[in-house]
């Protein structure tokens, strides 16, 4: 950190200069990064997956690719005849199955039929883009209702709307408002051009990324929103103690070069630390997850080179006159956190069991976890005629899995229809007309929504007496439980991995073995009540009509644990790194432990607390994308760094150590007690 500070100092105006070309190359390459992502969410090697290529080349649709919906509630034979010609006349080359012809697709009362149109899909984040314009046009001619998984995603919004740009300022403007209240000066803008200037460098990197490999467009919502929060915490770090050391009577520089090598230290450490939970996704056979992880590692660590080289050159170049009015005392410690330190402290162990059956009540749910995708009822709950129709569909005895079928390739069509239209939970199974040689094509459908625990029981069962039978299985429920499989089995080893290094980090940034092992096992009783807080809203229905206006989910999104795992493991061991870096600094300076940890709490408290919320308006803002599967992430991500700042920072993390004492500087080595840095120890005792 020295040796980075001199070479700020040294050559201020040049990284200035550097970093505002690289933010107006950001600029440019922005829009074209953006129009370079993917929306692959294939899973190579894996036979579902495989199974829905072969379906999607040799049929032009369905596998993975859904069927699109025609409910007709005043059904009879010469409405489906006319309404089959017209769609077949509408889409070249689509295929169709009517109620008519399939006796399943009309309900037992014959008040509703379905015609199931399977149109040729096309490449892109909407394979019926064309196909459902035009099938809205014959539904309104022929006074019938289009609905299904598509049909339902654009009515809710879909991606359609979630600007990434319009996200971000107004994850911005709650930052903003977060750090004039800290500053009171316009120091609160720092920050802020800290953030700019690393979410476009990275914008930058990933549009040289896109032309490598694959890049999922989920990535540009994490990097400008988590890339927001994540620079502006480092940014609010480094800046709060170099106040702090003004305070002290430093000049600006040498405030710097004290601010650099303990907050500095930290960012840095934090960063890393980040950047390496970010990094697993990388080593996950998946690859929308792996570019997760490719941009995942890209936020942390450019934003630490912003913190460690833009932000100084700024401070040196503007500080001083950017901290006015100067209405914020410069003492970074905190009266409130300082009570609250003092009395945990002081009541360590009942803190210590009231705070841990906190978070043991709020994982609990994580034990009925379910994975899959939002049912037809969450869908629906949004509004619309597509969710109206689906809702009828679902009640008509013809059986919730219509919109995601099983799709089966086998050489003994009718014999494999017989052996899966008898299994339990399934409501039909029929011979596609496909028109092709070769292998027949079998689509069977579940009683219940294939999201829900007996749909998933039902569509498993199906799957393994097709495949025990010879056949070959597809389908969006095949390819979800290949996804669970190929992420949650190979998880083990990843987070083993991540556990390891962490470690390893924590005991070079802390100097003992016993707080990184402590942060581990505090990290997992933080993931674990995010998690279950998550499945208690949206699997189990608790709030989701009230904040999101929508029904419960019925299952968490497949890939959602993994990526919240990633994200806030990284981001939990920020805080952690803040305040026991400060502990442990404080202890060096000669206090015992317990008043070390009240003064750690107490001068990191308010700088905790105040990040968090950043980042808690960023993961608001991501909610405000349409799309469910989007919801669910936010929210986890949300209410975990709450949280985490809270409960396990305020109280758990503090207490803690306290408790553990002398224990809590146990290392292999002997290592002397001297403080983080030899400017600090000036600034207290001259």
């Amino acid at each position: 950190m020295n040796a980075v500070s001199r070479f700020v100092t040294a050559h201020r105006r040049w990284v200035l200069f550097a970093w505002l070309a690289l933010a107006v190359a950001g600029g440019f390459a922005t829009p074209k990064a953006t129009a370079a992502l993917t929306y692959d969410f294939s899973l190579p090697g894996q036979p579902g997956f495989e199974t829905n290529q072969v379906i999607r080349e040799r049929f032009g649709s369905g596998g993975d690719a859904l069927p699109i919906l025609l409910v007709d509630r005043q059904p009879s034979a010469e409405r489906a005849g006319e309404l089959v010609a017209a769609v077949e006349q509408a889409l070249s080359g689509a295929s169709v199955l009517s109620y008519a012809d399939e006796q399943a697709l009309r309900s037992a009362d014959g008040q509703t039929g379905v015609v199931v149109v399977y149109p040729r899909a096309v490449p892109g984040p909407e394979p019926y883009a064309e196909a459902l314009p035009a099938l809205a046009q014959v539904a309104a001619a022929h006074q019938v209702t289009v609905t299904g998984k598509d049909a339902l995603a654009v009515e809710g919004g879909g991606d359609q709307g979630a600007d990434v740009l319009i996200e971000t300022i107004f994850g911005g403007a709650g930052a903003l408002i977060v750090l004039l209240l800290v500053f009171g000066s316009a120091l609160a803008l720092l920050p802020l051009l800290i953030a700019a200037g690393s979410i476009l460098t990275t914008f930058l990197l990933v549009w040289a990324l896109t032309g490598v490999t694959d890049i999922s467009f989920i990535v540009q919502f994490l990097l400008a929103l988590i890339g927001l929060g994540v620079a502006i915490d480092y940014a609010l770090l480094i800046v709060t103690r170099w106040r702090e050391e003004l305070g002290r009577g430093a000049d600006p520089a040498e405030a710097m070069h004290r601010s650099m090598a303990t907050a500095g230290r930290s960012v840095f450490f934090s960063g890393v630390t980040v950047a390496i939970s970010l990094a697993a996704l990388i080593a996950l056979p998946v690859p929308f997850l792996r570019s997760v992880g490719f941009t995942g590692l890209l936020i942390p660590v450019i934003s630490v080179l912003a913190a460690l080289t833009l932000l100084p050159a700024l401070l040196l170049t503007i500080g001083r006159r950017l901290d006015w009015p100067h209405r914020r005392t410069t003492d970074p410690d905190s009266r409130l956190w300082r009570r609250i330190g003092t009395t945990v402290v002081r009541h360590r162990w009942w803190a210590v069991i009231a705070a841990t059956m906190v978070l043991l009540a709020l994982a609990a749910p994580v034990l009925s976890i379910r994975l899959g995708q939002p049912t037809n009822a969450s869908l629906a709950s949004t509004g619309g005629a597509a969710g109206t129709a689906i809702t009828q569909l679902d009640s008509s005895g013809i059986g919730a899995g219509l919109s995601t079928p099983i799709d089966i390739l086998t050489s003994d069509p009718d014999g494999t229809r017989a052996l899966v239209a008898d299994r339990p939970g399934v409501a039909a199974a029929v011979v596609w007309p496909t028109g092709a040689d070769g292998e027949g094509l079998i689509r069977a459908w579940t009683t219940a929504d294939t999201s829900t625990g007996p749909g998933v029981d039902a569509a498993a069962d199906v799957r393994v007496a097709a495949e025990a039978a010879g056949a070959r299985v597809g389908g969006a429920p095949a390819g979800d439980a290949d996804f669970v499989a190929a992420v949650y089995g190979n998880a083990w080893w990843v987070i083993g991995l991540i556990v390891v290094v962490t470690t390893l980090l924590l005991v070079r940034a802390l100097g003992s073995i016993v707080l990184p092992v402590k942060a581990l096992v505090l990290n997992v009783l933080s993931l674990g009540a995010a998690y279950g807080i998550t499945v208690w809203i949206w699997q189990d229905g608790h709030g989701t009509e009230l904040l999101f206006d929508q029904r419960a989910a019925g299952a968490i999104t497949t890939w959602v644990p993994i990526a919240v795992f990633a994200f806030l493991f990284g981001l939990s061991m920020d805080y952690e790194v803040f305040l026991l870096s400060r502990i442990r600094e404080e202890h060096d300076d000669g206090h015992p432990t317990d008043a070390a940890t009240v003064r750690g709490l107490a001068r990191t408290g308010r700088l905790v607390t105040s990040a968090a919320l950043i980042l808690f308006l960023a993961f608001i803002s991501l909610a405000q994308v349409p799309t469910t599967e989007v919801k669910i992430l936010a929210t986890a991500l949300a209410l975990g760094i709450i949280i985490d700042a809270t409960i396990v920072r305020g109280v758990l993390a503090p207490v803690l150590v306290a408790a553990l004492g002398d224990a809590n500087w146990w290392t292999l080595r002997r290592r002397p007690s001297q403080p983080l840095s030899a400017p600090a120890v000036v600034s207290r005792t001259k």
